[in-house]
């Protein structure tokens, strides 16, 4: 079967509410369709107005011209106030009706109460309530989600988000804070033990993540090269040496006294921290690179060190007061098992290692890690317009 591309847009309604979370949790434990990209954009005026004409040439019912009308009320900026919307990327086969199916329809809530069964998205966050004395008449439209019924007309809006992100800033800037000096940005990394099989996971860290109150400014997906690894994580690299090559110096001591039944003397175990140790803590610097890349160092040829790697992650830059320690506080510590209940490394992570989510830990970090995954790029719009290239040919 052909492999297409269509997509979610989450709406400013939603994102403000912070109910990102729990959508990319359907959409990603409920669809076999692969997760390639995603973006934080703030539309501009021609942007939706276009995107709502092409809407309204959609001759579907009505809820067509009803998402029109949304749409060009709710999507574009208010004078220097933008509005954040969420873009979510698919690829699969029939994605449009895929994602259509988990989005769910739009439906008048003149239902009873014991009928809704929020077995879609829509169904949970959606709301659509007519006048119950004119049926025809919508009171209150809230759609949740935007996605395209056919893979027509989701060609069509591929190609005006192609056009719209060209030259787009990847981080959202946000005028409307009190006092803009009380506000900073942190960096968060779901990581790859989170996108080995379909699974709420990744939403649900988000939802975990969104009782900070922090607003989520910019996200990208994204597969670490084998050099942008290294470079991430170098400063750990001494820090394990320091740490783990005496631990290990200590236990291997220990270990030979037990089993040949001798006393050895601490230049010995001095030497076993230094050999031994040491290559200990180098191999389990290599596991954490060859985990966030999935390349182990010793088998890259040079000429592919800075190739995308084999396995993804989602990258998320949340700003508000406190970003950086509030974040950190719902994270918990890099161990799972001395996190506190609640925190996310304690309901997710494994080990120090497979400990499902990074954030930075000081403003100079958020700075060099933003820098060394390049946050200010994002591939969604290049997937875009490769994909509309080969669907010309």
């Amino acid at each position: 079967m052909e492999q297409a591309l269509s997509y979610v847009m989450v709406t400013p309604y939603t994102v403000a509410k912070s109910r990102t979370g729990g959508i990319i949790s359907r959409l990603l434990s409920q669809v076999d369709l692969e997760l390639v990209g995603a973006q934080m954009i703030a539309p501009d005026e021609a942007f939706v107005k276009d995107y709502g004409a092409i809407l309204r040439e959609q001759n579907y019912t009505g809820s067509a011209t009803l998402l029109a009308d949304y749409t060009e009320r709710n999507f574009a900026p208010v004078g220097a106030r933008k509005h954040l919307v969420l873009v979510l990327l698919f690829r699969g086969e029939k994605p449009c009706e895929k994602l259509t199916a988990i989005c769910g329809h739009l439906y008048e809530e003149h239902r009873e109460l014991d009928s809704i069964t929020a077995e879609t998205i829509r169904d949970t966050y959606a709301d659509l309530i007519v006048d119950p004395e004119r049926p025809e008449q919508v009171t209150y439209f809230e759609p949740a989600v935007m996605t395209p019924r056919d893979q027509v007309w989701a060609d069509k809006e591929l190609k005006l988000f192609a056009r719209f992100l060209k030259g787009q800033e990847n981080i959202i800037k946000i005028n409307f804070y009190p006092d803009p000096r009380e506000i900073e940005r942190t960096l968060v990394i779901i990581k790859p033990d989170n996108w080995q099989y379909a699974s709420s996971k990744p939403g649900t860290i988000i939802d975990m993540f969104s009782r900070t109150g922090l607003r989520i400014v910019g996200v990208k997906v994204h597969r670490f090269s084998l050099a942008e690894a290294l470079e991430f994580y170098g400063p750990v690299e001494a820090a394990l040496q320091e740490k783990l090559a005496p631990r290990f110096g200590k236990k291997a001591k220990a270990l030979l006294e037990q089993e040949f039944a001798l006393q050895l003397s601490d230049e010995t175990e001095k030497a076993l921290t230094e050999h031994v140790g040491r290559e200990y803590a180098k191999d389990q610097f290599a596991q954490i690179i060859g985990f966030m890349s999935g390349i182990k160092p010793n088998t890259c040829p040079i000429e592919d060190i800075r190739q995308p790697g084999n396995v993804k992650c989602m990258i998320l830059i949340y700003e508000g007061e406190k970003a950086i320690q509030k974040i950190r506080d719902v994270l918990g510590p890099t161990d799972p098992l001395k996190a506190p209940g609640g925190t996310v490394r304690r309901e997710f992570g494994s080990n120090v290692m497979v400990n499902t989510a990074h954030a930075s830990d000081s403003p100079a970090s958020v700075e060099r890690e933003m820098q060394i995954v390049r946050i200010h790029e994002n591939s969604l719009g290049s997937i875009i317009t490769s994909y509309l290239g080969e669907r010309n040919t």
